[in-house]
């Protein structure tokens, strides 16, 4: 269930979704929380110089493995404007990193991107779940989902 610490940081992953768009990067956010509540890396894309793995959540998941204990990773929380692409999740679950909480999903954004008449990616879009095993997955916020596809039409109109 999503609660008001989990709304919190995924108004935070959107506010760096921003801030890569705002930079001329596709719109996309996270945060990695501690158990304790406290906020430990965040980060945003960097895929507009052409190195499309310069994922937040890919990001992350490689502090985690660099500076958190195996236990510590566990239960640890990711929140992320939009879910894990494939390449993300394997990444998150190598690392055995904890729950992943996200604004809006992959098939959210496959529909919107398909309404605006752009290309699929060649990467197929999966839920978490079908990458990786035994991990406790929330989304997507209705509320907030709102908000993503607003910022990836923003993206997309700027690019025509």
């Amino acid at each position: 269930m999503i609660n008001d610490t989990d709304l919190k940081h995924l108004r935070r992953c959107i506010e760096l979704a921003r801030a890569a768009l705002e930079a001329g990067d596709e719109p996309f956010g996270s945060v990695l929380v501690s158990a304790s509540g406290e906020v430990l890396a965040e980060d945003h894309n960097h895929v507009a110089g052409g190195d499309h793995t310069q994922h937040p959540e890919f990001a992350l998941a490689r502090w985690a493995a660099n500076n958190m204990t195996k236990e510590e990773r566990g239960k640890a929380t990711v929140y992320t404007s939009g879910e894990h692409c494939p390449m993300c999740a394997a990444a998150h679950g190598w690392v055995q990193l904890g729950r992943i909480v996200y604004a809006s999903s992959s098939a959210q954004l496959a529909q919107w991107l398909s309404d605006m008449g752009v290309a699929p990616s060649r990467v197929r879009n999966l839920p978490i779940q079908d990458v990786i095993r035994d991990t406790a997955v929330d989304g997507p916020v209705p509320e907030l989902a709102e908000q993503v596809r607003e910022l990836h039409r923003q993206f997309h109109a700027d690019k025509r």
